[in-house]
């Protein structure tokens, strides 16, 4: 970035909502964040009340500025990235949602998208959006909301009200209700979007039955989206870059090349491999998505999700009780030599790719008397990285070029062990960056981009930095046998 303007970057995610500045060289400068309530209704339901994500969103803009000492003057451009999928359904005139936000984890529309794809649809589906249909996606949980919610669908159907993923709704609220827009990434995670065309699709709208009076505008991912209300910052800032967060974390990471591929851990993992500007179709049960959309141009990925990593790390803490602290689990890994043929696969919420199988459950294999917590902590640190391979051996499958380096983030990404582990068992060097907030300086830089505070893609690729790279040193015979043990232990989780 130049060192002549600061990006503001919010970060808005499915337990806090984040602020960061960035400074002129793309060092976050300050930082503020609010956890919100999670709301559980049902079984296997999860909402969000978007009037605190909006609260919390305005507070830490107000707070990390303040930190920082700078004033609305000082801001280049705000950058947006978010949870994705997550469906709000708002009222266009007064901008009060109809409902409270469905979250991505949210599995109430489960049954009706197996009907939906046991009458056959799967197949338009995935040729259109690179999607399978599934609850964890926007367009079921946007009908589900039109259904339930009184007179909500002849409202839709007028066009009085708006849908949108946590992106659109932070946009229409903090502009003033000036602007209903999204970009092409989000877009492209509602299940209703022709990745093609890069435009919503009738055919889906029909089988989802949403209407497309409700829909935003689908701009890229570094464009005009408005500008904000002075009330926010104290005089209006331009909105100049957006993302959903795996997409902006690809793009901090600058894997802006085909082949290039960056994996980050939080409560899930999510790997994403940049395919260029030629969508490619999975084999193996990956998701085709877009990676980003600039001057009109779309580059896609593929994306892997894993539905546990950093969440089985709090499972031994809060279940377990084998540990207090997450950072624990770095030492006890590096008491014993190895997990002594425990294999731990945290199937707790079902398999996500390369699997897909929801009725899938946790289990731990290789359980002996000598076995202690030590060996139980490992293994759950290693389910990772099996994991990870799962999602790299099907990706280069896909992909079928050489994955030269996996660029990782996120919270489990600063454990030494873990990274060391990872680039044994997939055989490619690890590499971690300097800044490990890659999805809110994704944000920043798309937004910088538009601004001209970044030249192009070199500069932000000139701005990445590695922290620390891993290097392979486990014998393949090793790998290999570990990871036979692995598949072994997987296959007795499944459910068919």
């Amino acid at each position: 970035m130049s060192r002549n303007g600061h990006i503001l970057a919010i970060d808005q995610g499915t337990t806090s909502s984040r602020a960061i500045v960035f400074d002129g060289r793309g060092t976050p400068i300050a930082v503020a964040r609010r956890e919100f309530p999670q709301h559980y209704p049902g079984d296997g339901w999860v909402e969000h009340d978007p009037a605190d994500i909006l609260r919390d969103v305005r507070t830490v803009a107000r707070e990390a500025m303040e930190q920082a000492g700078l004033t609305a003057a000082d801001i280049a451009a705000i950058g947006i990235t978010n949870q994705r999928e997550t469906t709000v359904v708002w009222d266009r005139a007064t901008g009060e949602p109809i409902h409270r936000a469905i979250v991505w984890q949210d599995r109430r529309t489960a049954a009706l998208c197996h009907q939906i794809a046991d009458a056959g649809h799967g197949e338009m589906v995935r040729a259109k959006t690179g999607l399978l249909i599934d609850a964890y996606f926007s367009a079921t949980k946007i009908a589900w909301i039109l259904d339930h919610v009184p007179g909500a669908r002849d409202r839709a159907e007028r066009g009085e009200l708006c849908f949108g993923t946590i992106d659109s709704f932070l946009i229409y609220q903090l502009t003033g209700k000036a602007v209903h827009a999204t970009d092409a990434t989000n877009a492209s995670r509602t299940m209703l979007f022709d990745i093609h065309t890069q435009d919503w699709d009738d055919e889906l709208l029909g089988l989802f039955r949403v209407p497309r009076a409700m829909l935003p505008r689908v701009l890229d991912s570094s464009d005009d989206f408005g500008v904000t209300e002075p009330t926010l910052l104290g005089a209006p800032v331009p909105i100049a870059g957006v993302a959903g967060d795996q997409q902006a974390a690809a793009f901090g990471q600058a894997c802006l090349s085909p082949g290039m591929a960056k994996s980050t851990y939080g409560t899930g993992c999510f790997a994403l491999i940049n395919t260029g500007t030629t969508p490619v179709v999975s084999k193996n049960r990956l998701l085709t998505t877009v990676a980003y959309r600039l001057n009109g141009v779309t580059s896609y990925a593929q994306e892997g999700s894993i539905f546990v990593a950093g969440a089985a790390i709090k499972w031994l803490r809060d279940g377990l009780g084998i540990i207090t602290h997450a950072s624990q689990t770095d030492d006890l890994a590096t008491r014993v030599p190895d997990s002594h043929g425990v294999y731990l696969v945290p199937a707790f919420v079902g398999l996500g790719a390369p699997y897909w199988d929801s009725e899938a459950r946790a289990a731990i294999f290789g359980m002996t008397l000598d076995v202690g917590p030590a060996h139980i902590a490992r293994a759950a640190l290693e389910a990772v990285a099996y994991q990870t391979r799962d999602l790299m051996d099907a990706m280069a499958g896909d992909w079928g070029g050489a994955i030269n380096a996996l660029r990782v983030d996120g919270g489990m990404a600063a454990n030494d062990w873990l990274c060391q582990f990872l680039a044994d068992l997939l055989g490619m060097p690890v590499e971690r960056p300097e800044i490990i907030e890659t999805t809110a300086l994704g944000a920043a830089c798309l937004a910088a981009l538009k601004v001209g505070l970044f030249d192009g893609l070199e500069a932000v690729s000139a701005g990445w930095r590695c922290e620390r790279r891993f290097e392979p040193r486990m014998d393949p015979a090793n790998r290999d046998r570990l990871f036979a043990g692995w598949r072994d232990a997987v296959a007795r989780t499944r459910s068919r």
